[in-house]
């Protein structure tokens, strides 16, 4: 018997959010990539944004950098998280419009990697299914 996808979530509303399985994201428009991301300067330097040595600047002037050249949004001092930014749209600035994948994959940040385990609830995922 065929299993059913569930029903399509509100990405605000967690209640409505779906038990994540792996086969999910074959079936969904990534609605998890329009979350915000939070990132450390590590994530950066893995996702080729910074190089190790400018890991080592001062939080807010690199912050002030990113942010003058779009890449990110919001800089956390205190806990040293930086939100990446996102298209006009909500989506991830590297999730590509056409296909709905990842086009940083292999370098994606701890955040993306550990998604859903972590997040706003853990094990769910807002799934949506592609149109």
């Amino acid at each position: 018997m065929k299993r059913r996808l569930p029903a399509d979530a509100d990405v605000d509303n967690t209640a409505t959010w779906a038990r994540y399985t792996p086969r999910l994201c074959n079936s969904c428009r990534a609605v998890c990539c329009t979350l915000a991301v939070e990132v450390r300067a590590a994530d950066l330097v893995n996702m080729g944004i910074i190089s190790e040595f400018e890991q080592q600047e001062a939080g807010r002037k690199l912050a002030d950098r990113l942010k003058k050249a779009g890449i990110i949004s919001h800089y956390h001092h205190k806990k040293g998280l930086y939100t990446i930014s996102r298209k006009v749209n909500g989506d991830c600035r590297y999730l590509d419009s056409t296909t709905r994948r990842c086009t940083i994959y292999s370098q994606r940040p701890t955040t993306c990697r550990n998604h859903p385990d972590i997040g706003p609830r853990p094990g769910y995922c807002p799934y949506q299914q592609q149109r």
